[in-house]
């Protein structure tokens, strides 16, 4: 069976390459021996929102005598919240297969095998008893969840967020590992549902790489609400409940009824037959270029696989460009701009450089901050805490970055990125009319 584009992985970047190869002309072919989708709809981006969306609720409801409204023993259903959460996942995975029916696309639900190119340039895939010969391949295989070699780890029944996601009962108390993305917007949920959360990160800072300053600011805000983190602090052992932490005061002990790992993800690049293929590595995954492209010129890696940017949203411009690419187009993937959100609440998102990444490459800036209650639509929706949108800005008025920690910043970034990949400076950001009253007006408010 002859196909001009192969794609393994059916997640964002998958599905998305798919359905616009099959549109533009191409016969594709898309292997996924899970569930389309991938980690991105099945275990992490939609499934966590979903439950995250339902604390929400509840938190609001809990503080609604500041606004007047009274709801008496306000309570919720952990079952209910989880089957609603997976109803809204069979919603969407129903969707995209959908999408693929109506683009054409050829979609193979088993493990796909590379076996390798053949004399005339195209790639063989064993799948089952059938061979698939493409001209061009498309990695898409996503990533997994690190787990590091704790001693007392392997014995102990910890959580990864695929087992946290379909737990149907509460722990009354919670270790996560890793003050991540990942493990601050679990730690979210389970602090709004009344568990008892301690937060272990090995960094300075929770977060990573987002803007040190609003990290610090939201980990106070977690703070108030009872969680407890243990920063610059190394899990040294697991045994059951008990972990055991170290750090400059020493070694403790933590106890929680469960334990969660989220330390990070690695890329997929095993299991399949990649190494049949011989391609230049970056990192723990695959170098591509402008394009996409991998060391062989039909071959092209998009998503967790290249080992850059772990996001879905990266995941499916990346597919983007690989697609123009094969139909003949010269666009080139950027990065100038990727947002980056945490759906805790408040919402905390960045786009472009952070204060830490000019001061390193010694690029001259200044920082313009406003709290967001210069926004007047902020103030009236918003009785339970401050919120803040910073700007990184060059000398000569060019936005370089934008932070912003406050609700609903997951939705304001979007303007803040297109701002800085198209090089805007500040004052050209201020002749749009933005409508008011709105909490996006907060991004002229500078």
């Amino acid at each position: 069976m002859k196909f001009q584009v192969a794609i393994i992985g059916g997640g964002p970047a998958g599905y998305t390459a798919a359905e616009k190869a099959a549109r533009g002309g191409l016969s594709t072919v898309l292997f996924e021996k899970r569930a389309l989708g991938g980690v991105c709809l099945n275990e992490g981006c939609i499934p966590t929102k979903t439950l995250l969306y339902s604390a929400k609720i509840l938190n609001q409801i809990q503080g609604s005598t500041k606004y007047g409204v009274s709801a008496e023993n306000p309570s919720f259903d952990l079952p209910k919240i989880v089957a609603r959460k997976n109803k809204v996942v069979k919603k969407l995975t129903a969707g995209i297969r959908m999408k693929m029916k109506e683009a054409g696309v050829e979609v193979v639900n088993a493990e796909a095998q590379i076996q390798g190119k053949n004399p005339d340039g195209t790639i063989s895939i064993l799948c089952g008893d059938s061979v698939y010969e493409a001209e061009n391949l498309l990695l898409c295989t996503g990533s997994e969840t690190i787990i590091p070699p704790i001693p007392g780890l392997s014995e102990t029944a910890y959580w990864t967020s695929r087992e946290a996601l379909e737990s149907k009962e509460l722990p009354a108390s919670l270790v996560i590992i890793g003050g991540g993305v990942i493990g601050m917007e679990f730690a979210s949920f389970f602090n709004s549902l009344g568990v008892q959360v301690q937060v272990v990160e090995m960094m300075d800072k929770i977060l990573g790489p987002m803007d040190r300053e609003l990290s610090a600011q939201l980990q106070a805000e977690y703070a108030k609400k009872g969680v407890k983190f243990y920063l610059s602090t190394k899990v040294t052992a697991v045994n059951g409940t008990e972990v055991t932490i170290e750090n400059a005061d020493g070694i403790a002990t933590l106890h929680g009824d469960k334990v969660l790992l989220s330390v990070g993800r690695r890329p997929v690049t095993k299991g399949f037959g990649l190494e049949s293929l011989a391609l230049e590595p970056y990192r723990n995954g695959v170098k591509v270029n402008e394009y996409m492209q991998t060391s062989l010129p039909n071959v092209y890696a998009c998503g967790d696989i290249t080992a850059f940017s772990l996001l879905a949203h990266t995941a499916v411009s990346e597919a983007e460009v690989a697609i123009d690419h094969i139909l003949g187009r010269s666009r080139k993937m950027s990065y100038k701009a990727i947002p980056g959100v945490v759906y805790t609440n408040p919402e905390f998102a960045g786009v472009g450089k952070t204060e830490e990444e000019l001061q390193a490459a010694g690029i001259a800036y200044e920082v313009k901050k406003v709290p967001m209650a210069f926004s007047g639509r902020f103030v009236a929706e918003n009785e339970m805490g401050n919120g803040v949108c910073k700007w990184l800005v060059a000398e000569d008025g060019t936005l370089l970055g934008a932070h912003l920690l406050g609700n609903p910043s997951s939705e304001l970034i979007v303007t803040a990125g297109i701002a800085i990949e198209q090089g805007m400076k500040a004052e050209q950001l201020k002749e749009y009319v933005f409508p008011h009253p709105t909490v996006g007006e907060i991004l002229k408010e500078f």
